[in-house]
């Protein structure tokens, strides 16, 4: 498992809003399904409206975000 941040955009009425996420993930494909499901889920929207700009790995001791820190706690 490797941590990635994910930077992208998603409409929302007639604006796009930026997000920048964390998330841990086997490879990039499995980021970008976890992106589109969350997304979807939380806010309603469907997958054509959200745009993924990049996928970097990260080192886990970059990132603040919970899911991330608590994955990499003991190792």
């Amino acid at each position: 498992m490797q941590a990635y941040r994910i930077d992208g955009s998603f409409r929302q009425g007639k604006t796009n809003q930026k997000f920048c996420i964390d998330l841990v993930a086997e490879n990039e494909d499995q980021v970008r399904e976890k992106v589109y499901s969350n997304f979807g889920s939380r806010h309603g929207v469907k997958r054509r409206y959200i745009t993924i700009v990049s996928i970097n790995t990260i080192d886990p001791s970059e990132s603040s975000a919970p899911v991330v820190v608590s994955h990499f706690r003991d190792k």
